[in-house]
């Protein structure tokens, strides 16, 4: 009798919580990744699968079409990323001996939705952060603070 009692009280309160506030989600239900806004600013302090460390300087702007990655790896040079949704990124340096390299990616960025469809592989803790993990096309894995809904990493597989 206890423990029907305990369930009752339990699904009440969730009632009750959803009722409050919608965005309360029952225990057992599957999380769905937040799409990201259609333009931000994030600075990213990265460790590279090669040991070295990077600031990235990212602005991602959908409705325009572009994100830019002004990217310092460890004791390199200053590295220009821009990239355009229609699969074209410009790699640049500027100065004297400055460089310029074109690629055809044949995809654009990301769209805001783009773990839509993402496999949900459940918690795991990032970097100090209880994160929301999924995983899309054996490629990417992201995790997504579960408190803010924010982006704390995603890991992407290379090959190796």
């Amino acid at each position: 009798m206890r423990l029907k009692n305990f369930i009752f009280c339990m699904t009440s309160l969730m009632i009750f919580l959803q009722s409050i506030n919608p965005s309360v989600e029952w225990p057992d239900s599957v999380p769905t990744p937040t799409p990201w806004p259609e333009q931000f600013h994030a600075l990213l302090c990265m460790t590279l699968y090669s040991g070295g460390h990077q600031i990235t300087d990212l602005w991602y702007d959908w409705p325009k079409g572009r994100n830019v990655n002004l990217q310092q790896k460890q004791l390199e040079v200053f590295m220009y990323d821009i990239e355009w949704n229609n699969g074209t990124s410009f790699y640049y340096t500027l100065g004297t001996n400055g460089t310029c390299e074109i690629i055809d990616f044949g995809v654009g960025i990301p769209r805001p939705d783009f773990l839509d469809g993402a496999h949900y592989l459940g918690t795991e803790v990032k970097d100090g952060f209880l994160c929301n993990v999924w995983e899309k096309v054996d490629f990417i894995w992201y995790y997504e603070d579960v408190a803010t809904k924010r982006p704390v990493r995603w890991d992407f597989y290379d090959g190796t």
